[in-house]
């Protein structure tokens, strides 16, 4: 259980990150409404470009921040796997936009590039870019500062975004500079360029999206940092199919883990909760683990060609019964357990039988048993115990 300290620090950082959000939600907000303002009464393309660049960023952060509020809900009886589609659907719309208007943007660049015209009021346009481009800057550096005392992927992503913002209001203020000098083309120019960011980011946004609904598995290197982190476990002797997607922010996995054969049903499920366990405290996104305990490897593509359907425990008592009437210590069994297994010599699955008796059986009867194996081709070992007083 987390002490109060922890617990304490967590929300410290949880109020933190929120306040850089929406600091970030804030100035994009404003910087948005500046930038096509001023634009469109300077005439400059490319500073409006940059505006719909900042409005979209504006549109990533809300859409992110409604998405990610309710695609983290709890799993509900209509949405038994969470609601994290809702995240992606929503990053999935907001590629689709971005694509469309860094379209939209180029073609009237390209346009006003064969007809260009003196701008009006420069200085205000270029005053403007130049501002966007020290808050944005300064916007980096507190947010990447956070980011990496908090070790937050996410924090740190919404930084160099930032960056890139920066980067775009560079490429507009050297349009706007040249526009001054007589370089008219300059300004549709910076405007297609800036558009191009927008685009490249619709379309990593879109792809992305588009991943994550199909299902599409993990990078290898985290998958194999999963595999790494589950065989800590030394009860474990190995895992295989193992299946890792993402859905929103979190990830779900499904694995086969290989215990000891002739482990009890109760022993082997508890290694299974253990290896969730500790994949959970290392993994923060990992919410919904399903694993299927195996007592041997059926990952091996031979052997699956080779199963063969056994009987379960109801027939084989029937069958046994058939064979077996007449002995007493049979009939007064305590219990019987039944072992699955694949044999190593001709690499067919039988089944071991141990037999929990209350009293001595007599050699007659242990020949009985013996010569089952010839008339029961799935029969392997039999076992006898019997109980003590």
């Amino acid at each position: 259980m987390p002490s109060q300290s922890s617990s304490s620090t967590a929300s410290a950082q949880r109020r933190e990150a929120q306040r850089v959000n929406l600091t970030t939600v804030l100035i994009d907000a404003g910087l948005a409404a500046l930038k096509i303002i001023v634009g469109t009464l300077t005439l400059s393309s490319a500073l409006v470009a940059d505006g719909i660049h900042s409005l979209a960023d504006l549109l990533t952060d809300l859409i992110v921040l409604i998405a990610t509020h309710f695609g983290r809900r709890a799993p509900d009886r209509g949405h038994p796997y969470g609601h994290g589609r809702i995240e992606t659907m929503a990053s999935l719309w907001l590629g689709i936009v971005l694509l469309v208007v860094a379209g939209a943007v180029s073609w009237e660049s390209v346009l006003r590039l064969f007809s260009v015209e003196a701008l009006n009021a420069g200085h205000w346009a270029i005053g403007v870019t130049l501002l966007a481009m020290l808050v944005k800057e300064a916007l980096f550096r507190w947010t990447l500062r956070v980011a990496r005392r908090q070790r937050s992927p996410l924090l740190e992503a919404s930084a160099w975004h930032s960056r890139s913002d920066s980067l775009s209001s560079l490429i507009v203020l050297i349009g706007l500079a040249g526009a001054q000098f007589g370089f008219y083309w300059l300004d549709p120019l910076a405007a297609i360029a800036v558009s191009i960011l927008v685009g490249k980011i619709g379309f990593d946004t879109l792809r992305g999206a588009s991943r994550e609904l199909i299902d599409t598995a993990l990078p290898e290197e985290e998958t194999e940092r999963l595999r790494r982190c589950a065989l800590e476990i030394p009860e474990l002797r190995d895992l295989h199919d193992l299946r890792a997607r993402r859905i929103g922010a979190d990830t779900a996995l499904d694995v086969h883990l290989l215990v000891a054969p002739r482990l009890t049903v109760s022993e082997a499920h508890e290694i299974g909760n253990t290896v969730t366990r500790h994949l959970r405290q290392r993994f923060a996104t990992l919410r919904d683990v399903t694993f299927h305990i195996d007592p041997e490897n059926d990952g091996d593509e031979r052997l699956r060609r080779q199963a063969r359907p056994l009987p379960l425990r109801g027939e084989v008592e029937r069958l046994l019964d058939a064979h077996w009437q007449g002995i007493e210590a049979w009939s007064r069994r305590l219990d019987m357990a039944l072992h699955y297994r694949t044999s190593p010599c001709d690499g067919l699955r039988r089944i071991d039988i141990e037999l929990y008796l209350c009293r001595e059986m007599s050699p007659s009867d242990v020949a009985r048993l013996a010569s089952l194996a010839d008339d029961l081709d799935w029969l392997g070992e039999i076992r006898c115990w019997r109980a003590s007083d």
